[in-house]
């Protein structure tokens, strides 16, 4: 396998970090890659933990004035690993764990997928194939795609925090859209990709741990379905943004543009009717549906 150092750069986006931040850079680090942390403006009160990462070898701390969201941090990223030459960037939210070799094997994976552009099978992203949520696992939907290499799974998109991303590929349709702010920039991104003839890959084998808002199961007619606890402002701008995007994803693939408004509808559903603060989260997916006509 090829030295990961040189084949990918990591970025890490932080908003008001807690302590395990400094245990997630210390173990990408470990695992002999470049990684940035790009702060968002947190408080004050985020000082010792961003200080204490800028102390580990081979972490670039970048700390903002304003906060702009995540895009402008994965962007930051991604001109870094361009710099840097390296051929992939792999993205992280500041609440994910990762197995001790993960970088090493989804690194390996993903270079093992170089044989697939000669079938005609360009990879602009690689997922982790299992997500582990404190509320149950997240599943994609995945399509088997044939090869001369043999068959492998592809999706419509995946979450920015575990992913490889293809920097040449992304360099190509313009980076992640910063003006989305925080929500649906993965989705957005997945995107571009996929207008442009690249493939969401996802290594079935490989498994992270992602906390997707304050999410925990809850009965809902008789079922155990997966509440997320986002806020009325984020339903706000995850509506808002899902619906921007919904016209180009119903171009590219009707099934997936159906299967995600279900999704953000049935999320709202739940805010609406078994999350706290519930009239703060109804009217925050009624401003994103103002927000998006």
């Amino acid at each position: 396998m090829n030295d990961t150092r040189i084949a990918t750069t990591a970025l890490i986006a932080t908003y008001s970090p807690e302590s395990h931040l400094l245990a997630l850079v210390t173990s990408m680090s470990a695992q002999g890659i470049d990684v940035v942390v790009s702060d968002d403006a947190s408080p004050c009160t985020a000082d010792p933990v961003l200080r204490d990462c800028g102390l580990v070898s081979g972490v670039t701390v970048i700390r903002h004035d304003e906060n702009e969201g995540i895009a402008r941090g994965l962007n930051e990223g991604l001109r870094r690993a361009r710099d840097f030459g390296c051929s992939w960037l792999l993205t992280s939210d500041q609440d994910s764990q990762f197995p001790v070799t993960y970088v090493a094997d989804i690194s390996e994976f993903a270079q093992s997928m170089g044989s697939l552009w000669e079938d005609s099978v360009r990879v602009g992203a690689v997922g982790a194939g299992i997500v582990i949520n404190a509320g149950g696992s997240l599943k994609y939907p995945i399509t088997q795609v044939g090869s001369a290499s043999g068959p492998i799974a592809v999706t419509e998109e995946v979450i920015a925090s575990g992913t490889l991303w293809n920097v040449g590929a992304l360099l190509e349709v313009g980076g992640f859209d910063e003006s989305l702010g925080l929500d649906a920039v993965d989705a957005a991104a997945c995107l571009r990709l996929r207008e442009a003839g690249y493939r969401i890959v996802v290594a079935p084998e490989l498994h992270m741990e992602h906390q997707l808002g304050d999410s925990r199961s809850v009965q809902f007619l008789g079922r155990t379905v997966l509440a997320t606890g986002h806020s009325g402002e984020r339903r706000a701008t995850m509506m808002r943004n899902r619906l921007r995007l919904a016209p180009a994803e119903f171009k590219q693939s009707p099934k997936h543009a159906f299967r995600t408004l279900r999704r953000v509808g049935f999320n709202a559903l739940l805010g609406a009717t078994v999350e706290g603060d519930r009239w703060k989260k109804i009217k925050g997916s009624m401003r994103g549906l103002g927000r998006s006509t």
